[in-house]
């Protein structure tokens, strides 16, 4: 026993002699002071790189295959994070916009009595359009703090190689809806993969602090945190393994939950880009009463995207979620602005598709920093607190709907001459290519392919195994989904439903791995003690059931995707359970306003990859009980 705790003491020693070593990159001199005196108290007017030409945001694995870039991205982020965080424009200032610490930002003071929340519009109109300048602001930041680090390699080769690499940089994405890789986690090793990173800047090859692990508080501000235990953890973490000081992120559990979640994703993404036509709908997960037919929302999906990265409840039990999880902490994560860059990507394609539908006038359901709840919102509104010029105007929604204008684009869009009469195209090609393939419709696709190897639980349709006519009738098909409405806070805490066919694991740590799991949906709230009450405001999204049925098809325990069939079996197999990110299971009869229904729809295949599935009228079958 006493040669186990010698062991255990020296293994302790290590760890920490090991954190001890995280640290910025070694400049030589302070560089974080150096940008700090540079810096000027009038308020940024958000500008973006147009000026520099019009470059693509890539997806994070892309851009990893340039390293002259990737280097520069790891050096300025790092940077961005040891800047002092009283300033605006530290990592600390700009992700402080979002949420906590509730402070102004560029002297745009609040509504009063909304003192208590954030600038960020959430279950609003404006949940995309607010996102845009924010994320533009970001990568303004960023790009000129490469540039500056760029200029301090000695004179020659290396510094005009960085130097020209400076001028290729935009933020990237992640595309946690894609099939990544082969051998590959969806959540890309070099986020989740270690806590430091060997990087060669000007001054050589230093090991330092993995900039998309994590970010340390400088100091943490405990009283702006509030409650336990994020009032002690002095850094962000994902699924924590502890409810202490001793917390760790459990980074492979994050990625073992996408890496089960991303085939739902990746379906209700392909729902979203064939069936929504209408932008509020689109927009955010409100639920108005008027969109019965459309239950979903990019909102909707992101918040579930929010909920995984935090853990969600899927971890260990009774410890909270990662800061992900909630609202008010969730930007400090470095992978909040590579989730959010995805988000921004997936409003630009769906733009692209749907060119004439646009920001409508809708009450705030929500209250921000400068916003009251039940204010009219519409495309004129202020997107505060983001200053479009010198004159202290503020961007707008119609200001930012051609991202364009800020110098970046994606490569699901084109680039080139006559972009927007080949938009369409593009974009349909790449949903097609990108998260068609778990749906039935790829099946009348010939060239559509699902890119990288198989995946475990991908829903990839085996034609060879396939009985078409219980699939198809003609070049028409049944779509099912379960619709899901419900307080947005219904729980004291983030929560989400998960779907079921058969048996549903005890343990909550087995759900998303379990054979008969379907899919979740994920509700991204707030408690009222930090001031984002959320009153009687109801929030919907879906879980899709298609793909799933036809495995059943497959396994001969379901003879076909019409009614005769679905409603018996789903009547006799579907389970629904409801998770707190703490890991509590709720009982689903006390979940305030949660309703779930089963709904389908006749769909006209696509015959090409230039075209997407046509939705005909959503039918109610029956409400889960």
């Amino acid at each position: 026993m006493a040669s186990v705790g010698t062991c255990l003491v020296a293994l302790i020693l290590l760890l920490r002699s090991v954190l001890a070593e995280f640290r910025p990159y070694n400049y030589g001199f302070d560089i974080a002071k150096h940008v700090s005196k540079r810096q000027t108290s009038r308020p940024l007017v958000v500008t973006g790189q147009a000026a520099e030409g019009l470059l693509l945001r890539q997806e994070i694995r892309e851009l990893e295959q340039d390293p002259d870039v990737w280097t520069l991205y790891i050096l300025g982020l790092s940077l961005m994070q040891y800047t002092d965080q009283s300033s605006p424009t530290s990592w600390y200032g700009l992700t402080g916009i979002h949420g906590i610490p509730h402070k102004t930002w560029g002297d745009v003071g609040p509504t009063p009595g909304n003192e208590k929340t954030g600038y960020c519009t959430h279950s609003s109109v404006l949940f995309p359009t607010w996102h845009r300048p924010y994320l533009v602001l970001y990568e303004q930041v960023l790009i000129d703090l490469i540039k500056r680090i760029a200029a301090l390699w000695p004179e020659g080769e290396e510094r005009d190689r960085y130097t020209a690499a400076a001028l290729r940089f935009r933020i990237p994405y992640w595309d946690w809806a894609a099939t990544p890789p082969s051998g590959q986690s969806v959540l890309p090793l070099s986020v989740g993969g270690s806590p430091w990173v060997e990087v060669n800047g000007p001054s050589g090859v230093q090991r330092i602090s993995n900039p998309l692990f994590s970010y340390s508080f400088k100091p943490l501000n405990a009283t702006a945190f509030l409650q336990r235990p994020w009032n002690i953890w002095t850094s962000t973490f994902r699924a924590p393994t502890t409810n202490d000081e001793r917390a760790q992120s459990n980074n492979s559990l994050i990625a073992r939950n996408l890496d089960q979640a991303f085939p739902s994703l990746s379906q209700r993404l392909y729902i979203l880009f064939s069936n929504y036509r209408n932008y509020t709908a689109f927009s955010n997960n409100a639920f108005t009463g008027a969109n019965n037919e459309t239950y979903d929302s990019l909102e909707a999906i992101h918040d579930t995207v929010h909920n995984l990265a935090g853990g969600g409840g899927l971890g260990q039990p009774n410890v909270q979620g990662g800061h992900m999880s909630y609202i008010p902490y969730s930007a400090f994560d470095p992978i909040f602005f590579l989730h959010h860059t995805n988000v921004d990507r997936i409003f630009a394609m769906w733009q692209a598709s749907n060119p004439q539908s646009w920001v409508q006038p809708q009450p705030a359901a929500l209250s921000s920093y400068t916003t009251s709840r039940g204010q009219i919102q519409d495309s004129a509104t202020a997107l505060t607190p983001f200053f479009a010029s010198d004159d202290g105007s503020f961007w707008t929604s119609d200001g930012v709907r051609d991202h364009t204008i800020f110098g970046y684009t994606y490569a699901d869009l084109g680039i080139g001459p006559n972009i927007s009469r080949r938009a369409r195209g593009n974009v349909r090609k790449s949903i097609n290519r990108l998260y068609g393939a778990s749906s039935a419709a790829s099946l009348f696709i010939k060239a559509s392919k699902s890119p990288g190897g198989a995946q475990s639980k991908s829903k990839q349709l085996d034609m060879a195994e396939l009985t078409r006519s219980a699939v198809f009738t003609g070049d028409r098909y049944r779509e099912w989904i379960v619709n899901i409405r419900v307080r947005k806070q219904a729980l004291p805490e983030p929560f989400s439903v998960h779907l079921f066919l058969g048996d549903v694991p005890a343990d909550p740590q087995h759900w998303t791995s379990a054979r008969g799991h379907v899919g979740m949906t994920g509700v991204f709230s707030s408690d009222d003690v930090y001031g984002m009450s959320m009153g009687r405001l109801d929030v919907s999204g879906t879980v899709p059931l298609t793909s799933a049925l036809i495995n059943k098809i497959i396994e001969r325990e379901l003879g076909s995707l019409g009614p005769q069939d679905v409603v018996k079996y789903l009547n006799a197999i579907l389970c629904r359970r409801v998770l707190g990110v703490s890991g509590k299971v709720y009982e689903v009869s006390k979940v305030r306003g949660l309703r779930m229904d089963v709904v389908s729809s006749v769909v006209r295949a696509p015959t090409s990859e230039e075209e997407l599935p046509e939705w005909g009228k959503m039918e109610r079958h029956f409400q889960l009980r």
